[in-house]
């Protein structure tokens, strides 16, 4: 085997990884809201991977994590909010290794990546979930007052969590491949 192949299985096994840990944080719910949504740490290795593979892995490792939050229970009612709730805002979370690995590209990645997933879920809410609002009340508002804070809980602790485990990551053997 070719030290480019063993270095890109390397990278999938971690991807995987990251995805397989990330289902089981999610689980671990700090305080659940109505309507189904919670706030959990489940997004710390995805942003984790992404800071240490970059962009192209992270929003592959997004996507696929997506698709396994459909496949262990996902909350679909139509094809185009399938794809914008689970794989397509997943991947967003993968936006956190868009800048270089300095903290301040770190912290503004995964800024950008909390911006364009809570996008994700504000269009889903205002279009397939606008039942849910209640009577006379605008679904795009009642969708931005609702997704915004969730996803900003999440990622501020799953943020949170990444930098307190970014030291001991690099006392890793691991190298970006």
């Amino acid at each position: 085997m070719s030290d480019s192949s063993h270095a890109r299985i390397t990278v999938m096994v971690e991807g995987a990884l990251c995805i397989a840990l990330g289902q089981v944080l999610s689980k671990l719910n700090l305080f659940a809201m109505p309507q189904g949504s919670s706030v959990d740490i489940g997004l710390m290795p995805l942003i984790l991977f992404a800071w240490l593979r970059g962009l192209k892995w992270g929003c592959g490792a997004g996507a696929l994590a997506g698709l396994v939050k459909i496949l262990l229970g996902g909350y679909i009612l139509n094809p185009v909010q399938a794809v914008l709730d689970y794989p397509l805002a997943y991947a967003c979370t993968g936006l956190a290794g868009l800048l270089p690995r300095s903290w301040p590209g770190k912290t503004v990645g995964t800024f950008v990546a909390a911006l364009a997933q809570t996008t994700c879920h504000i269009l889903t809410g205002a279009i397939f979930f606008a039942q849910y609002a209640p009577e006379g009340q605008n679904p795009w508002v009642y969708s931005i007052a609702y997704n915004s804070p969730v996803i900003a809980m999440k990622y501020a602790l799953s943020f949170a969590a990444a930098c307190l485990l970014w030291k001991a990551l690099q006392r890793t053997p691991l190298r970006k491949s």
